[in-house]
């Protein structure tokens, strides 16, 4: 069965400066960000102040050791995870009843996910040696809350604008099936590769991820799906080549 070809990056991929592209080449570069949802498929201005405080605190020579790089890009998710809390506020009071709760369940399903995937990175890079593990590790702690923050604000943008949509089962659509093919050989290849005692961080992390697509689902049609299953098939491989590298 065939893989799930990953979109590119394009614009939405940071363009980090010369200062740390050498460490974070092998790490960032060939990240696919996943895509978020395509309530609206949405993508961030190049001139985003966010990013551009990170480019520019990235570039800073204060700034050049391990630890100022994962500061600059600590403070990058801090403000992502700002406009995330604001534009669901936003969203909150613009959705009627009906569309909130199932809103409101994506984003606790969300979050749940995200509490149990940051004890799976830390179990990964555990397992590691390195200053490119240690960026790594900062920037697959940023892209989500960066990627989730896009969603909530092209929702704020399209909210009455998206007709619901009745999606076919995973099981008929292909481009669906082998997206969950792929995800779920890079989660066996994973298993194998942590330690016994980290495993089970690792399925408890697949199922918050899970239960977090499944609340999402209504609020998706076949292509938003797709770019879900995608991140995480993203996600998962990344993590199943870094796993016990030094």
């Amino acid at each position: 069965m065939r893989g799930i070809a990953l979109r590119p990056l394009g614009e939405r991929a940071l363009r980090l400066p010369a200062a740390c592209a050498a460490a974070l080449s092998a790490v960032l570069l060939s990240v696919a960000l996943g895509a978020a949802p395509s309530l609206a498929h949405a993508e961030v201005a190049a001139a985003d102040p966010i990013d551009a405080s990170m480019r520019a605190c990235l570039a800073r020579s204060d700034m050049s050791s391990t630890m100022g790089q994962v500061q600059c890009m600590d403070n990058a998710r801090i403000g992502w995870k700002t406009a995330l809390d604001n534009a669901w506020q936003q969203l909150q009071q613009k959705l009627p009843p009906a569309r909130r709760k199932q809103w409101e369940k994506s984003q606790t399903s969300w979050q749940a996910s995200r509490d149990a995937e940051k004890q799976l990175l830390a179990a990964v890079f555990a397992t590691t040696h390195g200053t490119m593990y240690v960026l790594a590790e900062a920037d697959m702690q940023l892209q989500p809350v960066r990627d989730r923050a896009l969603v909530l604000r092209s929702a704020v943008a399209n909210t009455g604008n998206t007709p619901a949509v009745r999606l076919r089962a995973c099981r008929v659509d292909a481009q669906c099936e082998h997206a969950m093919f792929d995800l779920n050989r890079y989660y066996r290849r994973l298993q194998t590769k942590m330690p016994a005692r980290s495993r089970p961080t690792l399925v408890r992390a697949q199922r918050a991820w899970n239960a977090y697509l499944n609340a999402s689902t209504p609020l998706l049609d076949e292509r938003g799906r797709i770019d879900i299953i995608g991140a995480r098939v993203a996600t998962l491989k990344r993590l199943s080549e870094t796993a016990g590298n030094s």
